[in-house]
Formats: structure tokens, C-alpha cells, sequence
């Protein structure tokens, strides 16, 4: 009995382990729109205080669940890094692009990076404006 009880705790535990999950790409699709999430430079993935791990085809998307949501309830927030296809980053430090020579899922044209020089140059040689987590979220209520 006490190894029932054990094992029952376990799952528990392991159930509700708060990480993020991997997208798959051409396969998942944003909890917001409903679109099939394809583009690796632009996905969104927020995850619970519970555990729960939700996906987005585009920052834009996750930032209009995040209105949605409160905040207390939200453990990481993480967007895929535009230099680097396909990895994740902690969205509160990431540096952001708004800029018509990139276009994003759902037409915002916002993109993120990791390091802020790397989106420097990019709005150096495309043209753009630079944001931080603060900033873009309040940009994209107007």
C-alpha cells in the first residue's frame, strides 16, 4: 500500500512540473488564433504556474492571451529568437524589432532577439524600431 500511495505521489509531482514544451512546427497550433504553427523565427510559448504550456504562431499572439491572463499565473514566457531559428528565450529580456522588412504570422512585423545588437543591426540595415519587453507590449495596444 504505501508504494501505491508513493507512486501516486510521484505522478503528481512529475505531472505538474512547470517547463516549457517543444513546438511542432507544422504540426502544433496557436492556442489563440488557431493557425498551424510553420514560422520557427516568430512562435510564443507561455507556460502556468500549474504546469501548463500553451503555443503561439506569433509574439503578437501570446502578448493578446497574456492581456487575457493574470499575471501571477504566468511562470515563463518565452519567444523564439529570430537569429537563431527554432531556440526559445526568456521574453522579459529579449530585445524587439518592429519592422516592415520582416513579416511575422499575424501581420505585426515583430520579431525578438536575444542580443540587443543583433536587432540593432538589423534596424540599422532594414530599418525599424527597437523595443524591450515593456515597451512592445504597450506598443501593440495601440
Amino acid at each position: 500500500m504505501k508504494i501505491v500511495i508513493s507512486l501516486i505521489g510521484l505522478l503528481v509531482i512529475s505531472s505538474c512540473s512547470i517547463e516549457p514544451q517543444e513546438i511542432n512546427f507544422g504540426t502544433d497550433t496557436c492556442h489563440y488564433c488557431s493557425m498551424t504553427i510553420v514560422d520557427n523565427q516568430h512562435a510564443a510559448q507561455l507556460v502556468t504556474q500549474k504546469g501548463r504550456a500553451y503555443k503561439f504562431d506569433a509574439i503578437e499572439c501570446m502578448i493578446d492571451d497574456i492581456r487575457r491572463r493574470e499575471k501571477q499565473q504566468i511562470a515563463i514566457i518565452l519567444v523564439n529568437d529570430y537569429s537563431n531559428p527554432g531556440s526559445l528565450i526568456e521574453a522579459r529580456s529579449a530585445t524587439y524589432v518592429v519592422s516592415d522588412a520582416i513579416s511575422s504570422p499575424m501581420g505585426a512585423n515583430l520579431s525578438a532577439f536575444n542580443d540587443a545588437n543583433d536587432a540593432q543591426q538589423l534596424v540599422d540595415s532594414k530599418g525599424g524600431q527597437v523595443y524591450d519587453w515593456q515597451l512592445i507590449q504597450s506598443n501593440l495596444r495601440q
